[in-house]
């Protein structure tokens, strides 16, 4: 239950973002506006290159084109708000916009985790499985594998919201972060939090550890299947399909894990920010990145663009 004292406006956040730094503002907001700039006009242009161009109306770039919109969606949810309170004073946030940016971005980044793991099943079938990848990775099915994640994000973040709304918040209350982060609005609570931080730990772990071993056991058959390749070419046209796409989850991944490891001090909070920045921003931005330096029917596309752009 909501407690509001003292006005109708009922509680209020402040979120302090980078304001320790205040010597670095313009410093972080030239990066930071540079970063956003690049992952917008980079993950929008892939979706555009992949609807245009024949070539890649495939399964993987089929679920490439949604990994970069969600790259583009949550990245978009917490980006403008940080670039603005780098310099207002007034960095306050109400219950109801703390609530809403924190639903948003959970459906994003739960969605991006379970397509990382649709993705690798698409190569295992690609590779493992090539003669029946048109008929096994059919069109019915790459749209159910889409929507599921997208259905199964919706889930997970309305669990977490509800059980936020269920808590009690008084006056204005201190986070010491740049967006609403659902264990920084658990400290702040006045209700008793066990429930919350179970939830949070089941559905977080359960995320985790089903599109971890998704993705594992895809690459451990992978890389049986290319092994037994006897040509060198043939090995390392197998291992170039899967490039792109190891890189990506080795860098989702690893930065969530570094957020785990993270002891929670002050002397820290710096350090968990710029990791929290690293996978809300910056891997946003690498993702376009990584798959359109790999593949040269993009970059075919891209030069295309920019000839007849000239």
């Amino acid at each position: 239950m909501l407690l509001i004292y003292g006005n109708n406006s009922g509680p209020m956040f402040i979120l302090l973002g980078f304001s320790d730094y205040p010597e670095l503002a313009v410093t972080f907001f030239l990066v930071l506006l540079t970063i956003y700039n690049i992952t917008v006009v980079g993950n929008i242009g892939m979706i555009v290159i992949i609807r245009i161009n024949p070539k890649l109306h495939t399964p993987m770039y089929f679920f490439l084109s949604h990994l970069s919109f969600v790259d583009f969606c949550y990245s978009s949810i917490i980006s403008p708000n940080m670039l603005v309170n780098l310099f207002v004073k007034d960095r306050t946030i109400s219950l109801l916009e703390c609530i809403v940016q924190y639903f948003f971005f959970a459906i994003f980044v739960v969605t991006e985790s379970i397509l990382l793991a649709v993705m690798a099943y698409d190569r295992f079938v690609a590779i493992c499985r090539p003669l029946l990848y048109t008929v096994a990775m059919s069109q019915k099915l790459c749209i159910t594998l889409v929507v599921g994640s997208y259905v199964w994000g919706l889930t997970c973040s309305l669990t977490m919201t509800c059980s936020i709304i269920q808590l009690s918040f008084v006056g204005f209350n201190i986070i010491d972060h740049f967006f609403c982060e659902f264990s920084s609005l658990l400290v702040l609570s006045l209700s008793d939090t066990h429930v919350n931080q179970i939830l949070l730990f089941s559905l977080s772990t359960m995320n985790a550890v089903s599109t971890l071993l998704i993705i594992l056991l895809s690459y451990v058959f992978i890389l049986l299947t290319i092994l037994k390749v006897q040509s060198s070419t043939g090995r390392r046209k197998a291992f170039s399909t899967c490039a792109s796409h190891l890189t990506t989850i080795t860098i989702f991944y690893g930065t969530i894990q570094f957020l785990y490891s993270v002891p929670n001090s002050k002397t820290s909070q710096l350090t968990f920010k710029v990791a929290s920045l690293f996978y809300t921003l910056v891997i946003p931005m690498l993702n376009p990145l990584i798959y359109s330096l790999r593949n040269k029917d993009v970059k075919d596309t891209i030069r295309k663009i920019i000839r007849l752009k000239l």
